[in-house]
């Protein structure tokens, strides 16, 4: 089965239009026993995406309103990280970082600009290509490491495999989903159920979502990316509010399993140890990010150069990042967003990335929502 066929079911029209006719009645039914307004939150860039490039929330009735959470992993990385890697760069150490990554500002400037003015930044792909340049010259070289649990394990495998080359060290910058999804519900909040991510659950396993439904109470479906996807786990939803149930569905069986990926975590657990860590604009979260364990801390960037920032700047003026990825605010709550504040020339970390939400919202009409569910409504469904 070729990856078109696997993937054209989840895109039909006609399983669309059915989907959201259930959504529509199940929305009626729930108003009627009080639910005047149902908050879903994702926590996926690429869901993000999938619902603003396609249209979807302009399905949805008016009373179900679907958030963006953290689900950007270079929108959350410290200004103060992105500052250690432009000054390991400016001192003659190749930085090889991620194409979003690269754009990104710090505190004064980002590491596009900082190579415009002579630092030493390299596009990489992934770990795998830092490898092979690293191998290439005597140099000494840095990689920029950050992701979620989707792209940690890559770098464990050639760290505990010993596959690094000994001018090669990494700027550690990884982030875990999970406590952030936890320091979300564990605040005053006015959700009603929570869509997972289907890559990072393919790493950690459905069943790492499971305290959402048992401890606070809330639907839970780990989806997919396709529309009918995200449709299926509004609708998974809506079902459990009508029914008074709070349970975890995988509805990503396809690709996700309960107890995940094991190889990867056995490389994450060897090569990394958890730890506090800071979250863009956020604050600290406890255990939400990892660092090398004490065997492989010759790798770290930080120790082997010394590298000090003692002042930062995460969020600028007004900008409303922070928010935005703690689903408090949408892009265009922010004074800045589709003004000052673009695709070329961000303020903030949201508008940078594929994943960022301000980012997507701009390429793809995200502002247009209370339009394009005004013109649907009117042509009907």
């Amino acid at each position: 089965m070729t990856h078109l066929e696997l993937t054209k079911p989840f895109q039909s029209r006609e399983l669309a239009k059915a989907i959201v006719k259930k959504i529509n009645k199940l929305s009626v039914e729930l108003s009627k026993k009080g639910f005047e307004k149902i908050n879903i939150m994702h926590v996926c860039g690429t869901h993000e995406h999938t619902i603003t490039y396609y249209g979807l929330r302009a399905l949805l009735p008016e009373n179900i309103n679907v958030i963006a959470g953290p689900g950007c992993p270079v929108c959350i990385v410290p200004a103060r990280e992105i500052d250690e890697a432009i000054k390991l760069a400016k001192e003659g150490i190749r930085i090889f970082t991620y194409g979003d990554m690269y754009r990104v500002p710090g505190s004064y400037e980002g590491l596009s600009q900082a190579k415009a003015q002579g630092a030493r930044v390299t596009i990489v792909y992934g770990f795998l290509d830092a490898i092979r340049l690293a191998q290439k010259s005597e140099e000494e070289t840095v990689f920029f490491g950050v992701g979620f649990e989707t792209t940690a394990p890559t770098t464990a495998s050639f760290i505990v495999n010993n596959k690094v080359p000994k001018n090669l060290s990494i700027l550690m910058s990884y982030r875990i989903t999970v406590p952030a999804v936890e320091y979300i519900l564990s605040a005053p909040h006015n959700l009603n159920g929570i869509i997972c991510p289907g890559h990072v659950s393919t790493i950690i396993g459905a069943g790492a979502w499971s305290f959402i439904s048992e401890k606070y109470e809330l639907p839970t479906v780990v989806a997919g990316f396709e529309p009918i996807d995200v449709l299926l786990a509004i609708l998974y939803i809506l079902e459990q509010l009508i029914n008074g149930k709070a349970e975890l569905i995988n509805e990503y069986k396809r690709v996700v399993k309960w107890e995940g990926n094991q190889v990867a975590k056995k490389y994450l657990s060897e090569a990394f140890m958890v730890a506090d860590r800071d979250w863009r604009g956020i604050g600290v979260i406890p255990n939400s990010g990892w660092l090398l364990n004490d065997k492989y801390d010759y790798l770290d960037a930080r120790e082997k150069f010394n590298v000090k920032i003692d002042k930062w700047i995460d969020i600028k003026g007004s900008c409303k990042c922070a928010d935005v990825v703690l689903g408090r605010a949408i892009p265009t709550d922010c004074p800045y967003f589709g003004t000052s504040c673009t695709p070329q020339h961000p303020i903030g970390a949201c508008m940078v990335s594929s994943e960022g939400t301000c980012s997507i919202w701009y390429k793809y009409g995200g502002h247009m929502i209370r339009k394009m569910r005004k013109d649907i409504n009117t042509e009907g469904i």
